[in-house]
C-alpha cells in the first residue's frame, strides 16, 4: 500500500504514478488508476505548488496515450482482440453496447466513456475494431484525457483540503465523491437507453385505430353495406 506521504508533489514517485498507470489501466482495466491520481490530488490538497499542473498534464497525457494504444490494437488486431477481451456472454454484451453507443453518440461517448465504470476499454477497442474516423478519436481522447485528469485531481484535493492533517480520511471522502459521481453517471445513462428502446418500440395499435382501419374499403368489401346494390352513376360521355 503506498503512504500519501509519499506522493508530494517533488517526488518521483507521484510522476510516474501519474503517467503510467493511467496509460496502461486502458489496457489491463484492473489497474486502479482513478484511484491513484485521486491520491495525488489528496496528497497534494494543501499545496498550492505550480507544478501540480505538471502531474494533471502527465496523467491527462498517459490517459490519452492508452486510450489511443487500444485503438490501435483494435485496429491491428481485430479478430484476436475480439476473441480475448470480448470472449463469452458478458464480452459480446459488454461490445455491442460500446457499439450501440458509438452508433447513437459518435464522438460524446468517447469523451463520456473516460467516466463510465468499464465503459474506457470497450469503446476505445470497439472504435479500432469498426474503424472508427481516428481523427474524430484523437480529439475526443484529448479531450475526454484532460477533462478526466482535473476531474481526478479535483476531487482528490476536495478530499486533502478537508482534512489536511488525516490524509486517509481526504481519501475516504474523495472516493466516496467518486463513487456517487459514477452512480448518477450510471443511472443517466440507463435511463438514456430505456428512453431509446422505448421511443425506437414499435407502436402497438389502439381500438380506436384498429375499428378505423376495419372501417376502410378493401377489395372484399369496397362500398360500404348502404351503398351496395345501388345503381352506379357514369358521368356524361362514359368512362372509356
Amino acid at each position: 500500500m503506498i503512504d500519501l506521504s509519499q506522493l508530494a508533489v517533488g517526488s518521483p514517485l507521484s510522476y510516474a504514478i501519474a503517467g503510467l498507470v493511467p496509460a496502461l489501466d486502458a489496457l489491463i482495466p484492473v489497474l486502479p488508476a482513478e484511484t491513484l491520481v485521486i491520491a495525488l490530488g489528496v496528497a497534494t490538497g494543501g499545496s498550492a505548488d505550480p507544478r501540480i499542473a505538471v502531474l494533471v498534464g502527465l496523467a491527462a497525457l498517459g490517459a490519452f496515450l492508452g486510450d489511443n494504444a487500444a485503438y490501435l490494437l483494435g485496429r491491428r488486431f481485430g479478430p484476436f482482440i475480439g476473441r480475448r477481451i470480448f470472449a463469452g456472454d458478458l464480452g459480446a454484451l459488454r461490445r455491442a453496447w460500446a457499439q450501440r453507443c458509438l452508433d447513437r453518440f459518435g464522438a460524446r461517448i468517447i469523451v463520456g466513456c473516460r467516466f463510465i465504470p468499464g465503459g474506457r476499454t470497450a469503446v476505445t477497442l470497439t472504435c479500432g475494431l469498426i474503424g472508427y474516423p481516428r481523427r474524430s478519436f484523437v480529439i475526443s481522447t484529448a479531450c475526454g484525457a484532460l477533462a478526466w485528469a482535473s476531474y481526478a485531481f479535483f476531487i482528490g484535493r476536495i478530499g486533502g483540503k478537508a482534512f489536511e492533517d488525516r490524509p486517509w480520511a481526504g481519501l475516504l471522502l474523495a472516493l466516496g465523491l467518486a463513487v456517487m459521481i459514477s452512480i448518477i453517471i450510471e443511472a443517466a445513462r440507463r435511463g438514456w437507453q430505456w428512453r431509446a428502446r422505448v421511443r425506437d418500440r414499435p407502436q402497438r395499435p389502439t381500438p380506436e385505430s384498429q375499428a378505423a382501419v376495419s372501417d376502410l374499403p378493401t377489395s372484399r368489401n369496397p362500398l360500404p353495406e348502404a351503398t351496395r346494390g345501388s345503381p352506379q352513376v357514369t358521368p356524361p360521355g362514359g368512362w372509356r
